[in-house]
């Protein structure tokens, strides 16, 4: 197995990892999936010296927007709306 980190400037790093065996990836996978994380997020977290365990939980998982629900002043919203009002328009002849 192998896991792959590249360096693009000082904004992000991709390192490959060789070597990694099965049973090591499983528990790493598990754990995320126990903390309700990604794998992506624990590895960091490992490597940044911050492998504190999270809680089962902590890490929320969401399958909705219905956080960002609200946020948007008047202005912004009018603005979004602008901007994908041509989404709405549909091509009758693609239909035909």
């Amino acid at each position: 197995m192998c896991i792959q980190f590249e360096c693009n400037g000082d904004i992000m790093a991709t390192m490959s990892i060789r070597g990694l065996d099965d049973q090591v990836l499983a528990r790493l996978k598990n754990q995320a999936e126990q903390e309700g994380g990604s794998l992506n997020s624990l590895v960091l977290r490992l490597l940044q010296g911050t492998g504190t365990q999270v809680q089962p939980g902590t890490l929320k998982k969401f399958d909705d927007l219905n956080a960002l629900a609200g946020t948007w002043s008047d202005e912004e919203a009018q603005e979004f709306a602008r901007n994908t009002a041509a989404f709405a328009e549909v091509d009758a002849e693609l239909w035909n």
